[in-house]
């Protein structure tokens, strides 16, 4: 093991003190479940570890707020997942986590360490000789011309086509999240649809947090919708995998069956979590049967762009949308 310094901040002002004190080799750690994994892989070599499991500013979940639900950022996926108010009022959040990883992953990653996970594009993780713009800028994108199975279908670039591997995301973009942000200048505010950024020329990039910023909290706007929502994930095994497609859909429908309000969003298939507004416009005023679910998928996927061997996708996803709606409105009446 490469050596690193390591400091266990006391609070979240001294958390970005060592940020900034630190160089680019500076991390956070959290739940450690997917820097740790990195460093075994040596695609991360930290010069400096900033612990900041000891702060009770991110370990708390508030549901009792009267326009939103409020989780610290070190919350752990599995207190949130079985939190008995997300389960019943947005079960939707609640499936993204239980649906993320393991029991045992769930224990120990916190929701702000979710959220900033890096690709499981398998060039990324498997270092050289495979080049990986996002691993080493310029070095070039072994995934291009690769196997492109898992890759994206949104949002890629000539330099990088990794998907974006979380669930938790997802299911925030549905419901308008945003994320509150500590850094040197104080505190600002960021849309989950505003942190995570598509690869362009800078794949290296992967979101809009400067180096010496952390997650302190998630705001996520309460809506009747929440109830009648869900987490659909398509994988390679139930167990747990990764997705090749995952759907968050949430509804709100009038007694005579009209959908009056209609949130979905994908993940799995896009360099970032993806919002389909087409296809919640097109829902809007009409009864959700099999045939207008169906258009709705169609529309979340018309941009779709595939490469050499992962087109099942498409499809794959345009039944994974009709799908997550019916689930939804099963929920919602």
């Amino acid at each position: 093991m490469r050596p690193f310094a390591y400091t266990a901040a006391r609070s979240v002002a001294e958390a970005v003190e060592a940020l900034e004190a630190g160089g680019p080799g500076t991390r956070l750690l959290a739940g450690g479940t997917t820097l740790y994994d990195l460093m075994k892989l040596r695609v991360e070599a930290p010069t400096a570890v900033i612990d900041i499991n000891r702060l009770p500013e991110l370990n708390h979940i508030d549901t009792s707020r009267p326009t939103e639900l409020v989780f610290g950022a070190g919350v752990r996926m599995a207190d949130l997942a079985d939190h008995p108010v997300i389960k019943r009022d947005y079960p939707a959040l609640s499936e993204s986590l239980w649906r993320a990883a393991s029991q045992q992953l769930r224990n120990m990653a916190t929701l702000g360490g979710n959220l900033l996970q890096r690709t499981r594009c398998g060039y990324f993780r498997g270092g050289p000789p495979f080049p990986c713009n996002k691993r080493d800028p310029g070095s070039g994108c072994a995934a291009i011309g690769g196997i492109d199975r898992g890759h994206a279908l949104f949002g890629g670039s000539t330099s990088c086509i990794a998907t974006y591997p979380g669930d938790l995301a997802v299911a925030l973009l549905a419901f308008d999240a945003v994320v509150d942000v500590a850094g040197p200048s104080g505190r600002r505010t960021v849309t989950i649809a505003d942190l995570h950024l598509e690869p362009g020329d800078t794949p290296d990039k992967e979101h809009s947090l400067g180096r010496d910023e952390l997650i302190v909290s998630i705001r996520v706007p309460k809506t009747p919708a929440g109830r009648g929502s869900t987490y659909h994930k398509i994988r390679d095994r139930e167990s747990y995998a990764f997705a090749l497609v995952s759907v968050a859909a949430a509804l709100r429908v009038s007694r005579r069956g009209e959908v009056r309000e209609c949130r979905i969003a994908l993940g799995g298939v896009g360099t970032t979590p993806l919002r389909a507004v087409a296809a919640e416009r097109s829902l809007l005023g009409v009864r959700l049967t099999d045939a207008t679910a169906r258009a709705a998928g169609e529309l979340a996927f018309a941009g779709a762009k595939a490469g050499h061997h992962n087109a099942f996708r498409i499809e794959l996803g345009i039944r994974a949308v009709a799908d997550a709606l019916q689930i939804a409105k099963g929920r919602a009446l």
